[in-house]
Parts: structure tokens; C-alpha cells; sequence
């Protein structure tokens, strides 16, 4: 990049704002109202860049159901639902890691994060793919968490399910953490759960990046700023906690 690329391209509020964030100057940063979501990752991204031991940007919804027997007290992270579209075996583990740290931290469940890629009918190619995936994740072993392979929705949800689906499961139906085979799985889960399910669905959240930096919807609400200001807070407290 020239010196003049760089005075026009940081005129951008996206590279201004997160190059205020890689410079301490903000904690987060919060975009996307009238930007495209390419427009705003590519900003975090050439601004803050990836957290270090990660290669992938990925993203998860929160998803806050009424009943309480779910997840950790009725909230689970779904991932990736918004950036990788076709994850491989090593990218599937990495955003299985990403989203156990982004459900300790917002979730306060530091030792049941529980995460796993599932599939239900997926052709064989597919199937082989998530299997590397948990094998590569059972690779990078964290004592805090417990990981399962390509579980039914409903082995991985339910414990009496379990206890006849997946007798030697490690999650055995306490899962909080679902990863999808991909986008379009995660999408479709996503949106049954808010429609049917009358969930709220925060998100799509981004992590891996190395310092906290969130997109928001065209045409979003008002309270769905809040909740993007809200959870970017705490994502820069939990970096903080982990990298003074």
C-alpha cells in the first residue's frame, strides 16, 4: 500500500475506528449498520488482525430460549452462522476452540463448554470431514472442555436421548456449544430455533480476531446495537482477563 492508499483508506470510519482499537485507544468496535459485512470484516481484519495461535475469523449467535433445561440455563452459542460458508477439518476445530471461549466468556460456564460438530443425513464426504474435525480438535485438548463428534441434535440436547443414541458420549446432552457442518446448516438451525422455538438470537458475533470488533445487520434495531455494544464489552474484558 502506498502512503496515499493509506491516507484515503484510513478516511474509512471502519479502518479509523479499529485502527483506534489495535492502537488501546477503544476496547471494541461495533459497525455494520451502513456497511456491508464484507466491507466490515475486511476492516477488523486488516486493522486488528487474527488472534494469535488462529488462523480464522469466524462468527456464532447467542441463542436465548425460554426454557431454561437447555444449554447453561437456556442460552447456547451457535457457530458459524454468518462468515465461513464450507469450514474444513481444521477450520471446524478451530471454531469449535473459538466458540467454547466465547461461551466461557459470556456464559460463565469456564468448565462445561461443550462443543461439537454434528450432522443429520450428511452425505458420507461430509461426514468423513467432521470426524477430522473432532479428531483435530481432540488434538489441541483444553481440560476445561469436552468435545463430541458428528452427534444427532437431539443426542447432543437431551440427556435421555443420549443415554440411548450416545451411551459414551462425553456430552451426553449438555451440550451449550453446537458447530455446524456449515453456513448453511447454521443459518437454518439459527433461524427454527428464533421462529419456532420463539428464541432470541444475538449475533452473528465475530471471533478469532485479536481484540473485539462486531458487525451489525442493515436495517438493524436499535436494541440490536445494544446487545452488539453489550457482548463486545465483555469480550474485551474476558481478552483482558486472558492477556493483560
Amino acid at each position: 500500500m502506498t502512503h496515499d492508499e493509506a491516507r484515503r483508506t484510513v478516511e474509512d470510519p471502519l479502518y479509523y475506528g479499529n485502527l483506534m482499537v489495535r492502537t488501546h485507544q477503544f476496547d471494541g468496535s461495533v459497525a455494520g449498520a451502513t456497511n456491508t459485512t464484507a466491507h466490515t470484516v475486511r476492516a477488523a481484519l486488516h486493522c486488528i488482525g487474527v488472534r494469535a495461535g488462529f488462523k480464522l475469523v469466524s462468527s456464532f449467535f447467542v441463542m436465548a430460549l425460554a426454557d431454561t433445561q437447555f444449554g447453561a440455563e437456556g442460552a447456547l452459542i451457535y457457530a458459524d452462522c454468518g462468515v465461513v460458508i464450507e469450514p474444513s477439518a481444521a477450520e471446524l476445530a478451530e471454531i469449535a476452540l473459538a466458540s467454547a471461549d466465547s461461551c466461557r466468556a459470556l456464559l460463565k460456564w469456564s468448565r462445561a463448554s461443550r462443543c461439537f460438530p454434528f450432522h443429520e443425513g450428511k452425505r458420507r464426504a461430509q461426514i468423513n470431514r467432521q470426524s477430522r474435525g473432532s479428531d483435530a480438535h481432540r488434538a489441541r485438548p483444553r481440560a476445561e472442555m469436552s468435545v463430541d463428534g458428528e452427534l444427532q441434535v437431539d443426542a447432543a440436547l437431551v440427556p435421555k436421548v443420549a443415554e440411548s443414541k450416545a451411551p459414551g458420549s462425553s456430552i451426553a446432552g449438555r451440550a451449550n456449544v453446537l458447530v455446524f457442518p456449515d453456513l448453511q446448516a447454521g443459518n437454518i438451525a439459527y433461524k427454527l430455533t428464533e421462529r419456532l422455538a420463539g428464541a432470541a438470537a444475538i449475533g452473528p458475533i465475530l471471533q478469532g480476531l485479536d481484540k473485539p470488533a462486531n458487525d451489525l445487520s442493515r436495517g438493524c434495531q436499535p436494541s440490536d446495537i445494544v446487545d452488539a455494544v453489550a457482548i463486545t464489552a465483555v469480550q474485551s474484558q474476558a481478552r483482558k482477563q486472558r492477556d493483560p
